[in-house]
């Protein structure tokens, strides 16, 4: 017995020895199928489209649409020309100035008519400052009218005050209520016993219209 005879053959490499008769096999059996089809069955014949070509030459096109020219360039216009006139430095503004125009010189408001009857805008460039703001604490306790602090309620009010060149508040009106018009009267009372160090404008001393607020909450 030789050695080749004693080697046995895994499945694996039978099924390769035998792979390439199966192929044959299937190759020639796809040609006879192929041809058989071509052969015995009818073949696949054109439609007669005369119909459709008919149907399509009924068709009526719309009419041809013309496309006007484009606009004509439109003409640039004219430059302008700077009349040559010489402008007299009699009818020439000067600039004004602080300097050259002092507020001591200013001419003093229309008659009738004083920034302490009703707010206004003042110019200023260093608000006023509170100085008394314990001593304004205490008073808003003070006049928190009891029995709306016993049921709790409180609010904000908000002032105009007048701050003269002293730092007194001059005179003072509501500017936004608290809801409430008992808490209105408590601010108003407070706000005369407020000092202020005074407003500037340029270093001057100058009296001012300013907000402040006034609250009342239980604490």
């Amino acid at each position: 017995m030789d050695e080749t005879s004693a080697v046995r053959l895994t499945a694996n490499d039978q099924f390769k020895a035998k792979s390439t008769n199966w192929t044959q096999v299937g190759i020639l059996t796809a040609v006879m199928v192929h041809f058989g089809l071509f052969v015995f069955v009818r073949p696949f014949e054109a439609e007669d489209l005369g119909m459709v070509a008919e149907e399509m030459e009924a068709i009526t096109l719309p009419p041809e649409v013309r496309i006007p020219p484009p606009p004509e360039q439109i003409a640039r216009p004219a430059t302008p020309r700077v009349a040559q006139v010489e402008v007299s430095e009699d009818i020439t503004i000067a600039p004004t100035t602080f300097e050259t125009n002092p507020v001591e010189n200013l001419p003093p408001p229309p008659s009738g008519s004083d920034p302490a009857d009703r707010p206004s805008f003042i110019p200023y460039d260093t608000p006023p400052v509170m100085t008394n703001q314990g001593d304004v604490v205490r008073l808003i306790e003070r006049e928190y009218p009891r029995q709306l602090k016993d049921a709790g309620i409180g609010g904000r009010v908000e002032l105009w005050l007048y701050v003269n060149e002293s730092g007194q508040v001059a005179n003072s009106e509501v500017k936004t209520s608290a809801g409430h018009a008992l808490l209105d009267e408590a601010a108003l009372k407070v706000a005369p016993q407020m000092r202020f160090r005074p407003a500037k404008n340029r270093e001057k001393v100058t009296a001012v219209w300013v907000s402040q607020w006034v609250n009342f909450q239980v604490i």
